[in-house]
Parts: C-alpha cells; structure tokens; sequence
C-alpha cells in the first residue's frame, strides 16, 4: 500500500521542517512507502527553498511550484491530481492540525465501512467574534446552499484513491473545494479533531466576507431562484393592488392619490426588472459554470530528490485539471 501525504506551502517557512518530520513519523506507523506532495502556493517567504533542500535529501518528496498565488483550495486541487497513493491524507502544513492524527483516521478507515474519514473540530475555537461569525457562517450556506457542509470542517482528511480520483474529475473553475467534498458522495465519516490556535492569521475580515460570498454564489442556485420568486412575488402584489384600487375606482369612483399611483407603479416596475434579472441571471449562472475553461492553476515547475527539470510528460497527465508552463 503507499501513502501519499498532500499539503500546500504559503508562508509555511516557520512550519515546513518540523510538519515533515512528524509527518513522516506519523506515517511510519502504517507503510514504509510513503510520498510527501508540497505545492507551493506561491508563497513569499523561503518555504520553496526549504521544500527543496528536504528534496534533496528524501527522494519521497515531490514539489509543484506554482507560476503564483491561486488560493489554498485550487492548489490543494492541484497536490490531490499528483498523488499516487492507494490512500491520500490531506492536511495543512501550519500544524494547527497534528500530523499524528493520521493514526486515528486510519486506524477508522480500516473498518471498511467508508471511503473517507475526515476531521471537525467539536468545538469551534478563537475570539468571540471569530466564534459567532463562524456560526453565522455555516447557518447561512445550510440555508443558501443546494447541499450541507459538515459544521467547523478541517482540511484533514484520509481519502481512498477511488474517492480522490472521482474529486479531481470536477472541472469547476470557481469552487468552494468543501462544498466539491460533498457533493463527491462516497461513504464519509468525521472524527473530532482539535485544532491549535493560528500563530499567524492567514484570513483577513474581508478575505474572510469575500469567501462567503464565494461559497454561496458557487454553490447554490437557491440564491437564484429566491431572487426570481421574491420578484415574482412582488411584482403579483403590485398587480393585486392595481386591480384593487382600478375595481374601487370603476365601481366606486374612488380616485387614486398620485402618491399611491406612483408608489405602485415603483413596486410594478421594480418587481418587474426583479423578476426579469432573476430569470437572465439563472441562464447566465449555468452558462457561466459551463464556458469557464480556465485550468485550476498554472504549475511552473515540479521538483523531485536529483531531479530539477519538469516532470516528464507522462506523468503530467495524472493532473488533467492542472495548466502547465511550456516554457
């Protein structure tokens, strides 16, 4: 059996060396044939040197440099379609999550009744406000989104191959990678797992305000369409208010106030445009997830131990989500 281990480097600098240590312990436990995939997510700090001189030294690492920065979801994408693993952990390299606790999710998936066994914290930590933002967070995308998240959601994971190779055939060019989890299927358990307090914050308030915006617009077509009935909605009151005072002034010659008139004819024509937003916006929704063909990242150099140069065409072809520098 090998084990791939799957992480992303951005300012992992403080973190890298003491992660592949306990990383590599942890997986001694269940198989000697272990591969270490980093990605560097273009961070700019010295990660990717210190990723290379572990390189260097431990033929089971491999790196895939990314030409940029294109976010922890897109590179964990990219470091799932370059594993080989019979079994691929997923976890951050910042060690808020332990490595050790590959040990817990293996030792659960070996019971054979599931594909996947991933980690939640059972209770969310950080300052209050963090706490109560996070609530609000998962409240919102169970009401909004067509499908629930489990709640306080880890990068940890332990993943079959056959779960993994099904996640990467998803060609969603903006995603929530959650949410991709999720709608993978398969059989899927959570293990509590406790996380450790961030040393640095890699979220700023509006990283985090842009991401739920992200995560309800990719995600959910329930936003859509409660746009289209609100619309709907109130275009039909306006109408019923304008027969009212029509039928009222037909039959009892009650004259209309120009405030009233005018007052009506916004909600007529406002619930209107809703309305008609609302229907162009579903069609340029599914047209917009269908013509994106932008590739998840652009991957401008893979480092494996002696070995500098791009990794050789075939095995590039085990990335098909995955754009490449040619150069």
């Amino acid at each position: 059996m090998k084990l791939s281990i799957v992480t992303t480097l951005y300012q992992s600098g403080p973190t890298i060396c003491e992660f592949y240590r306990r990383a590599i312990e942890a997986s001694a436990a269940i198989t000697d044939d272990v591969e270490l995939v980093f990605v560097n997510d273009g961070s700019s700090d010295n990660s990717l040197e210190l990723a290379i001189a572990l390189c260097d030294s431990d033929p089971r690492i491999k790196i895939i440099d990314l030409s940029r920065n294109f976010g922890h979801h897109k590179a964990l994408m990219t470091g799932l379609c370059y594993a080989r693993g019979d079994l691929v952990f997923l976890i951050d390299s910042d060690l808020q999550e332990d490595p050790e606790a590959l040990g817990r999710l293996y030792e659960r998936l070996s019971k054979g009744d599931c594909d996947v066994v991933y980690g939640y914290q059972p209770k969310r930590q950080g300052s209050l406000f963090e706490r109560i933002t996070g609530g609000l967070y998962f409240s919102l995308v169970d009401m909004l989104s067509d499908g629930k998240i489990p709640r306080n959601l880890l990068t940890l994971r332990l993943m079959t191959n056959e779960y993994v190779r099904a996640l990467i055939r998803y060609r969603d060019r903006e995603f929530v990678i959650s949410q991709l989890w999720a709608i993978s299927g398969y059989r899927q358990i959570g293990l509590p797992v406790q996380k450790r307090p961030a040393r640095t914050r890699s979220y700023s308030l509006s990283r985090r305000i842009e991401y739920v915006v992200k995560h309800v617009t990719t995600t959910s077509t329930k936003l859509l369409y409660a746009v289209f009935y609100g619309g709907l909605g109130l275009f039909s009151i306006a109408g019923g208010i304008i027969v009212f005072f029509l039928c009222r002034y037909l039959f009892f010659g009650v004259r209309v106030s120009g405030f009233t008139s005018i007052i009506i004819s916004i909600w007529l024509f406002g619930g209107l445009t809703i309305l008609i937003l609302g229907i162009i916006a579903i069609y340029i929704a599914n047209i917009l997830s269908e013509t994106k063909r932008r590739p998840y990242t652009v991957v401008r150099r893979v480092y494996r131990a002696h070995d500098k140069a791009k990794l050789p065409a075939g095995d590039t072809a085990q990335a098909p989500s995955t754009g490449r520098a040619t150069g």
